[in-house]
C-alpha cells in the first residue's frame, strides 16, 4: 500500500493542474484538506482502493463513484469536479500519485515540511513530542507529522522527511544481519 502514494509523471501533471486551479480560486487549503481525508479513506478502505483500480469498472462508473464519495464527504467544488474528470480520463488508479504529487506542491510553496513517522505500534503523545522536538532540531523548522503503525516492521522507527527515508526499524537490521550472513 506504500506503493499507492509514490510520485508518478501522470499524478504530478494532474497534481500540478488541481493545484493551479486551487491557487488561482483561493481554495488551496480547502484542497489540500479534501486530499488529506481521501488519503485517509483510501489507505483505511479497500473498497475504494478496489473501485478506484479495478480495470472492469468503468471509468464512467469510477467518476460516479468517486463523485458521490466526494459530495458525501462535503469537499470542496474544485475537489470533487476534478475526481470527476480524473475518473472520465482514465486515471482514477493515478490518484495516490496526485495525492503525493500535490502535497509536494503545497510544501514547497508554503515552506511545510512535512514527515512520516512510522512504528510497530502506536506511539503516544510523549513519543511523539520527543520526535518532532528531534525533527525541529535537525530540520530548522517545525514539521507537520503524521504517524502511522506498521507492525510488519517489528520494532524501531522509519521517518520519512521529503524524499529521505531514516530507516531504524528492526525488520530493516534483521534484514542487513541476513545478507551479511549469508556473504560470510
Amino acid at each position: 500500500m506504500a506503493d499507492d502514494f509514490r510520485t508518478t509523471e501522470v499524478g504530478a501533471r494532474y497534481a500540478q493542474a488541481l493545484f493551479d486551479l486551487a491557487l488561482e480560486t483561493g481554495r488551496l487549503d480547502a484542497v489540500r484538506a479534501d486530499l488529506k481525508s481521501l488519503k485517509a479513506a483510501w489507505v483505511e478502505s479497500a473498497d475504494l482502493r478496489r473501485m478506484a483500480t479495478s480495470p472492469i469498472l468503468s471509468a464512467e462508473d469510477q467518476g460516479k463513484g468517486l463523485t458521490a464519495i466526494a459530495t458525501a464527504a462535503k469537499f470542496e467544488t474544485t475537489t470533487r469536479n476534478f475526481l470527476g474528470l480524473l475518473a472520465q480520463n482514465g486515471r482514477a488508479r493515478d490518484l495516490g500519485g496526485v495525492i503525493t504529487g500535490f502535497e509536494a506542491l503545497y510544501a514547497r510553496h508554503t515552506g511545510v515540511v512535512a514527515a512520516e513517522v512510522v512504528s510497530a505500534q502506536a506511539l503516544t503523545a510523549t513519543q511523539l513530542k520527543a520526535i518532532k522536538t528531534a525533527l525541529t532540531t535537525a530540520l530548522g523548522k517545525d514539521p507537520e507529522m503524521t504517524a502511522r503503525v506498521d507492525p510488519s516492521i517489528l520494532g524501531g522507527l522509519k521517518v520519512k522527511v521529503g524524499s529521505k527515508l531514516f530507516d531504524a526499524s528492526l525488520k530493516t537490521k534483521l534484514d542487513q544481519m541476513k545478507f551479511a550472513l549469508k556473504r560470510a
